[in-house]
């Protein structure tokens, strides 16, 4: 069977879209298959730390958005900052990211089809999809892109079993038309969750928290009244600069047995995601787009799943270590001790960032 292309990538959001320019640099023919209309919107922290800015920039993109010049840590009077070292970051709001890259992808003509993967057969020389508006479409290999809730994962038995529900944690964002305070991503710490901060633009502010199922955002946010101040908002959360709807994702641990089967490869959140908390997902996303091409190019696919497994290792160790203390009675620990310790604070930032 002749393959209609080289390689299919199932999931149009910014990893999928930059695996697709990678690829095309390459010399791969990729499609895009993604059912929804660009830009896709969704709850994040909207941090590009410097590793993840660096990585666009090296395709040529350039976002508008707002420097970031570090991490600060808070908890009531308790305040732990970290500027990173060499170039910093940029908070770009999703939606303003994902149009950029789209803008590049349809320049260089790479095909984006409306359609949804319901059915992935696996043959010896390539690979069939399948589904609602989409012709059975063969490819030689696909990358599956598609998020926290990938169809591909778990078409091609990939998903490992769920965290038990009282352990999942979920996401919610807003955005205030506010002027950034401070040019750090603040985590602000609470009893029960953890907002991220992040100035977006001139007069744009992205607030996002990680907590528990059903955590109620103006409930949270009674919490930390410093916050509360600064967003001018009322008893019950709320406040007239408030731009647009409250965003929400989760749960946000995925579990995956494996990275690749077949001529499937898995990147992203798809390829499974630890937390939110460290703010990586978008740098880690890029360099596993850039491992996966470079595997497909000379046909090892499980050679993906060894550089899968370094380029997450520190992040998983890290994450995984850092939301254990949050779940435990060290969670009102962490500030003070990065307070406490501040070079060591300083080295974790710096090897998450990069």
């Amino acid at each position: 069977m002749t393959p209609d292309t080289r390689l299919a990538i199932v999931g149009g959001g910014p990893v999928g879209l930059v695996t697709a320019l990678i690829a095309a640099d390459a010399g791969l023919d990729p499609v895009v298959i993604e059912p929804r209309a660009t830009p896709i919107d969704k709850a994040c922290g909207e941090g590009l730390m410097p590793g993840a800015l660096r990585l666009v920039r090296e395709l040529d993109l350039d976002p508008p958005g707002a420097p970031l010049r570090g991490i600060a840590y808070v908890q009531g009077a308790k305040r732990a900052e970290h500027l990173f070292a060499g170039e910093g970051g940029r908070g770009v709001e999703r939606t303003v990211l994902h149009a950029t890259i789209a803008a590049r992808v349809a320049q260089q003509g790479i095909p984006v089809v409306a359609g949804r993967v319901d059915a992935v057969e696996q043959h010896d020389a390539c690979v069939t999809l399948s589904g609602p508006g989409l012709e059975p479409l063969t490819a030689g290999y696909v990358v599956g892109a598609d998020g926290l809730h990938s169809a591909v994962r778990e078409l091609v038995g990939l998903t490992r079993e769920p965290q038990r529900a009282s352990r999942r944690r979920y996401g919610l964002r807003r955005h205030y038309a506010l002027a950034p305070w401070s040019d750090l991503v603040e985590v602000r710490w609470t009893p029960d969750v953890e907002f991220y901060v992040t100035p977006l633009g001139p007069r744009s502010v992205g607030v996002a928290l990680l907590g528990p199922r059903g955590v109620d955002f103006g409930t949270a946010l009674a919490a930390e009244p410093e916050l509360r101040a600064l967003l001018s908002a009322d008893a019950r959360g709320e406040s007239p600069d408030q731009t647009g709807s409250t965003r929400g994702a989760g749960p946000l641990l995925q579990r995956t047995s494996a990275r690749t089967r077949g001529r499937v490869l898995l990147v992203g959140d798809a390829s499974g995601y630890v937390d939110a908390l460290t703010g990586e997902g978008l740098r880690l996303g890029f360099a596993q787009a850039r491992a996966a091409v470079s595997a497909i190019i000379a046909g090892d696919p499980h050679g993906y799943e060894r550089e899968w497994a370094a380029l997450t290792r520190g992040f998983r160790g890290m994450t995984s270590g850092l939301v254990a203390a949050a779940r435990s009675p060290l969670r009102t620990a962490i500030v003070p001790a990065a307070v406490l310790l501040p070079g060591v604070y300083g080295a974790i930032v710096e090897r998450l960032a990069r």
